[in-house]
């Protein structure tokens, strides 16, 4: 009995020294992250607020498209969220900047996508870079994903604006990128299943 009850002790003792030594974010890695998930939340914001707008336009196409890549961003933050959280940080939610919630057409929405998208592969490759001046690896290795993510992003706003600027001012054409938006599917060098 007496010896189960040393192992006990010893098995705690074990398990605060383990806790003690777990490998924490440095400070300037956990402020980035933060920053990182601020960014994240805008944007799931950003989207959100082109799908309201497409939506009362009668754009109900863009307006699904846009609510799901709203969600998509929602995702992003919520990794990063759980990433520092387990990584020994701490995770934090701040206020948000409004959005834009007017636009003078479908296209200058899509042209401020593509600015927005291109701000966030910045912040991500700043990141990135980061982690690769504290050595901090798993993180970098974890932002790897992100890396990808924004690649793909880029292209498909890329790829929409491009599709935008073969309609011009055709209203046929709109009626018919409107329906097939939610089906786009662009595939990138990024895409691990790419060929």
């Amino acid at each position: 009995m007496m010896l189960i009850s040393q192992m006990g002790y010893k098995l705690v003792d074990n398990l605060l020294t383990l806790q003690k030594t777990k490998i924490m974010l440095s400070k300037s890695i956990e402020k980035a992250l933060n920053s990182q998930i601020k960014i994240e939340a805008e944007s799931s914001q950003i989207y959100l607020a082109m799908a309201c707008w497409a939506e009362v336009k009668g754009l109900e196409g863009i307006a699904g498209f846009m609510y799901k890549q709203s969600q998509e961003e929602r995702d992003h933050m919520l990794k990063l969220i759980k990433f520092v959280n387990e990584r020994g940080g701490h995770a934090q939610i701040s206020e948000l900047s409004s959005p834009h919630v007017t636009f003078g057409s479908f296209k200058e929405m899509f042209e401020e996508l593509l600015s927005h998208e291109i701000f966030v592969s910045n912040s991500i490759n700043e990141l990135v870079h980061v982690t690769l001046q504290e050595r901090d690896y798993a993180t970098h290795n974890f932002l790897q994903w992100y890396v990808a993510e924004q690649i793909e992003e880029e292209a498909v706003a890329r790829n929409i604006l491009d599709k935008i600027n073969l309609i011009g001012d055709d209203k046929g054409g709109l009626y018919l990128f409107d329906r097939d938006i939610e089906k786009l599917n662009v595939t990138t060098v990024a895409d691990p299943t790419a060929q």
